[in-house]
């Protein structure tokens, strides 16, 4: 009995490795394993390149003063939209000892050269009158009284500018107030009231109170990197990846192509710019994007993965599964790609399948 009980198990056993081996053969593998294959179908390529910045305003304006001083008052703040003109800030000007007593001295010059271009002026009339001049010379006496008066104005002008701020000049109250340069948003404030101010002068460049920027007319500046900028061209279409909305749908041109690389993080790359195109969508400056430049955009074509292509002498292989089970290897004509598809124009039918190699086992 115990011997008629090994023999059945050892026909089991046949029967099943035999099953096996039949498996094997109909699902084209020899290992037991069966054939992965992906079918051709269609559908769209692009290729396209990336480029990482943000978005900005194209017109950015730093508001600078023209006189030195501390932060005296705020008639606007930040996010508020201002028309060009409307006031900023005032800024109270806070001289040194030794420029106020400079200016009070210069006042004090001006006015000793007043009287006396007085005076001479009163003698050459009586000369004058007597016909001892000529009318051209009395006249040259003139104009420099003329100028003596105006050299007094304008030091006494100056003088009220530096104690109090303002001053009046032909019916017209001039302070030291900064105005908008533009009609835009305020994006910065960069200064709070008591805050000292440096002065914009050839000298120097003054301190930046306000970042203003007119937010109708946004661009995207970023960089793409140099293996893809040869492919680059002005004109093309561009499709942006907001960050903070995933769900926008923004799109632009490539208007600019730098001439010049710059090295980034080990890279080189190409500075871009990319005006937008209008949208719903609120764009705040400084968002953070990528932007699709579009190379090259093909539907409905015949594609499969390019990993199943193999290239042998610039020549394009893939493998395809019969009906029967078998393998037949095929050299197709291929087109576009964007480094995960690739465009198939002959070798191959929609619904083919391409058998893809197995995994490799890692030892």
């Amino acid at each position: 009995m115990k011997r008629r009980t090994k023999v059945t198990l050892g026909v089991v056993a046949i029967a099943v490795v035999g099953i096996g081996a039949v498996a094997a053969v109909r699902n084209g593998g020899g290992n037991g394993e069966e054939v992965r294959t992906v079918e051709v179908e269609r559908g769209e390529i692009v290729d396209k390149a990336l480029a990482v910045g943000r978005v900005e305003p194209e017109v950015e304006v730093s508001v600078k003063s023209k006189i030195s001083g501390v932060v005296s008052r705020e008639f606007a703040d930040v996010g508020d939209f201002v028309q060009a003109g409307a006031p900023l800030l005032e800024i109270k000007p806070t001289p040194t000892p030794l420029e106020m007593v400079e200016t009070r001295r210069q006042l004090e010059l001006r006015q000793l050269e007043l009287e006396n271009q007085h005076r001479e002026l009163e003698r050459q009339r009586r000369l004058r009158d007597q016909g001892l001049i000529p009318q051209d010379e009395f006249e040259a006496t003139e104009r420099a009284y003329s100028e003596a008066e105006l050299n007094v104005r304008l030091a006494r002008e100056r003088l009220a500018l530096i104690e109090e701020g303002r001053v009046t000049i032909a019916d017209e109250n001039i302070e030291a107030i900064v105005y908008s340069p533009i009609d835009g948003f305020i994006l910065e404030k960069n200064v709070e009231i008591g805050d000292p101010v440096t002065p914009l002068n050839p000298y120097q460049e003054g301190t930046v109170l306000m970042t203003m920027a007119e937010m109708s007319a946004l661009i995207f500046r970023g960089t793409v990197d140099e293996i893809d900028v040869g492919r680059l061209s002005e004109g093309m279409t561009v499709e942006l990846k907001i960050g903070a909305l995933p769900k926008a749908t923004v799109t632009g041109t490539l208007t600019k192509i730098s001439l010049k690389a710059r090295s980034e993080d080990n890279s080189t790359v190409f500075p871009i710019e990319i005006s937008l195109d209008e949208s719903d969508v609120v764009l705040r400056a400084g968002y953070s994007a990528n932007a699709d430049v579009i190379i090259d955009r093909r539907e409905d074509v015949l594609m499969i993965p390019e990993r199943l292509v193999t290239f042998e002498d610039e020549v394009a292989k893939v493998t395809v599964l019969l009906e029967d089970r078998t393998q037949e290897e095929r050299v197709i004509e291929v087109g576009l790609s964007d480094a995960i598809n690739i465009e198939v124009l002959s070798g191959l039918e929609e619904g083919d399948k391409v058998v893809e190699a197995p995994p490799r086992e890692i030892e």
